[in-house]
């Protein structure tokens, strides 16, 4: 896909007869896929934070509280895995079409919500299931309240399981074609939306170009966060050698 996106062709052929940049001129002028991309952008945003804000509490009441039908609770909950999304996407078009929800924005997060909710929550409740509730309750017999204990001990501990769990929504929302299909219509078109009609209908090559992007953008995250990790771990290694990070740490244990 990153060769056919450099190529002169007018479709998509491989190998490229020429190489050219006009396709990705193409799709940076083109109002036909710049909304889609801004409009998967902002549906999977949405959905990431309507996700988590679903998944923290049901996360908490079923991993932490035991009562009668946890069970049934849980298999309810990560129920959207196993149904095929085709039928998924027809359940929502039905049930959302009755509330004229479809090809709005609210409805495709709404759908894409439900179906990023169990992968949310199996991400979550592993995070959760290896926390020590020793450490809240050391906040609490300290006299810290509830919330201020989630915010101050709870939630920096399973922060990397509260991004992970969010940047799985989002890749699942943006990533998704077979509900988009059902519900966002042409009113709201994402881009995976946008790309099975264009390889259905004429085989665009500026296809290959956002696929080229996305690709860059993975990679980009990816190099990023690798770098990000090795600074943090130099910078905690160069505090732990200089006389003042040693000081502070034998303050600490003593």
């Amino acid at each position: 896909m990153v060769p056919m996106s450099f190529s002169t062709s007018a479709s998509l052929i491989f190998p490229p007869p020429g190489y050219g940049l006009q396709h990705y001129a193409a799709y940076f002028s083109d109002y036909a896929w710049l909304l889609p991309t801004a409009n998967s952008l902002l549906i999977g945003v949405a959905t990431a934070l309507l996700t988590l804000l679903l998944v923290v509490p049901a996360t908490f009441a079923l991993v932490r509280y035991p009562f009668r039908g946890r069970a049934l609770g849980r298999a309810l909950v990560i129920l959207p895995l196993i149904v095929p999304n085709i039928v998924m996407a027809l359940g929502y078009y039905l049930y959302l079409g009755s509330l004229k929800l479809t090809q709005t924005y609210l409805g495709v997060i709404l759908a894409h919500a439900c179906l990023c909710v169990p992968i949310a929550y199996l991400i979550l409740e592993a995070n959760l299931k290896n926390f020590d509730v020793n450490l809240e309750r050391a906040a609490r017999s300290l006299g810290a309240a509830p919330m201020k204990t989630f915010w101050l001990v709870t939630f920096p501990i399973l922060r990397p399981g509260f991004l992970a769990a969010g940047l799985f929504a989002f890749a699942h929302s943006f990533d998704e074609a077979v509900v988009a299909l059902f519900i966002s219509g042409r009113d709201v078109p994402t881009l995976p939306r946008k790309m099975f009609e264009s390889l259905r209908m004429e085989s665009d090559p500026v296809m290959s170009v956002v696929s080229a992007l996305l690709l860059a953008a993975v990679l980009l995250f990816t190099i990023l966060y690798a770098a990000s990790k090795h600074y943090r771990s130099v910078r905690l290694r160069q505090r732990a050698t200089t006389p003042s990070g040693t000081a502070n740490i034998s303050n600490s244990y003593s």
